[in-house]
């Protein structure tokens, strides 16, 4: 009786553990079209359906493909900040700036289409969000349009809106009204713009590796 009994946990065990691992090996496969938030999906090669994943529970994801955003916050943010907009100086990134490491960030190789990102996200391609990127940390290579404003955490391209285009660390060239980064190295052309080393109306510039208080 004791042997059967040993026998069935021993069974019952194995199979939980087999479980387990199918799970995993499953969440791993790439899809074809999976959504965000998701427990189950870490791979896409194809469509990410995103809506906003809580901090907590962030599960990041790799995408090679599109990832679209409806958060429907995204609509309303713009005329909201527009309503209530405050002086080019109170643009900053500043009292946020936290890094977050790659491994917990999702990564979109191709396109992101987004109303608003939310999600810690490095995307290396074209990035199109009408209200950017808002209470997270984002990293863009490549090139990044908005019809109000960009901000980023870090960017390596172009970063292009007509409202104002904001970062911490950037590389390449920032176009907008108001352009300001901390870490600056590139060409800024706008009605006014800021870096490290100066401010300036119209173009702005540095090329020279600059001192920040915060690593990098």
């Amino acid at each position: 009786m004791k042997t059967r009994i040993l026998l069935i946990a021993g069974l019952l065990f194995n199979s939980l553990v087999y479980a387990s691992d199918s799970l995993k090996v499953d969440s791993l496969k790439p899809r074809l079209i999976a959504a965000s938030p998701s427990k189950n999906v870490r791979n896409v090669n194809g469509i990410l359906f995103k809506y906003y994943d809580e901090e907590d529970h962030f599960k990041p994801k790799k995408v090679n493909g599109l990832g679209l955003g409806f958060n429907i916050i995204g609509v309303f943010l713009p005329p909201l900040i527009l309503f209530t907009f405050q002086s080019p100086g109170s643009w900053s990134l500043d009292d946020d700036y936290v890094i977050v490491p790659r491994e917990k960030m999702n990564k979109i190789n191709g396109l992101q289409l987004s109303l608003i990102n939310m999600e810690p996200t490095v995307t290396n391609g074209l990035e199109i969000n009408v209200s950017s990127n808002i209470n997270t940390y984002a990293v863009t290579n490549g090139m990044s349009v908005s019809p109000f404003f960009n901000l980023h955490h870090e960017m390596k391209g172009i970063s292009v809106a007509p409202l104002a285009n904001v970062g911490q660390k950037c590389r390449g060239i920032q176009i907008g009204l108001y352009n300001k980064c901390s870490d600056f190295r590139g060409i800024q052309i706008g009605g006014w713009n800021e870096n490290g080393r100066r401010k300036l109306p119209l173009i702005n510039w540095n090329f020279k590796k600059q001192k920040t208080n915060k690593m990098l």
